[in-house]
């Protein structure tokens, strides 16, 4: 199996954000998407400062197209996750006022994956599965039906990332990495104390998990 990434999301501190860094992730996400681990861009570029060898993503909702220009003037970020359902449309729409990256989160509701998944494989650079919960866009701490999904994915993803999101902590990461097979794992509530405040000792076991996935 090959290495799969890490991305420690909604980091609200520095401490946090070096820890991530320390602990070998690969991604650090800040949310500009509402809920309470959502800070202003000049919040977040301190943050994520202290991890720089983390490549830093910053998570948008609906109001994407409209909030992206200023965000990046003052947060620089390599990738951009979108949020509220896109379409290849929106991904499309965030190319043209963004260079970097796009993923599309693609929100899974007991089994069943979305019509026109495929289009977004074709269209994103990373899809992200993560379980529809009433009320909020994501860090809600449930789980989709991994197994049932992984047989209904696109069996041609081209170059796309897959990213498994949604209930992950250190106690389920490996079952989810082997139902899934993705390219990256995301994780904001199951390494918490407290929304927003990271258990750096859960972000380490977090880590150790989803290496011994791999074995």
């Amino acid at each position: 199996m090959a290495v799969v990434e890490v991305k420690f999301c909604g980091l609200t501190r520095s401490e946090d954000a070096a820890q991530a860094a320390a602990l070998g992730a690969r991604y650090a996400g800040f949310i500009f998407a509402g809920g309470p681990r959502e800070r202003t861009p000049s919040v977040a570029v301190g943050v994520l400062s202290a991890a720089p060898p983390c490549r830093r993503v910053g998570v948008f909702g609906a109001d994407a197209l409209t909030r992206i220009p200023a965000t990046v003037s003052t947060c620089p970020l390599d990738v951009v996750q979108l949020h509220a359902d896109p379409g290849p449309a929106d991904v499309a729409a965030v190319r043209r006022v963004f260079d970097g990256a796009v993923w599309a989160v693609v929100r899974v509701e007991g089994d069943a994956v979305p019509t026109g998944i495929a289009d977004l494989f074709a269209a994103a650079d990373a899809v992200v599965l993560d379980a529809r919960a009433p009320g909020g866009l994501g860090g809600s701490g449930r789980a989709f039906d991994w197994a049932a999904v992984a047989r209904r994915l696109p069996q041609d993803r081209g170059a796309t990332a897959l990213v498994l999101a949604g209930g992950l902590r250190p106690e389920n990461v490996q079952d989810g990495i082997r139902a899934i097979g993705p390219d990256i794992v995301d994780v904001s509530s199951g390494v918490e104390s407290a929304p927003g405040i990271k258990d750096h000792a859960r972000m380490a076991a977090f880590m150790r998990a989803a290496a011994g996935a791999e074995a």
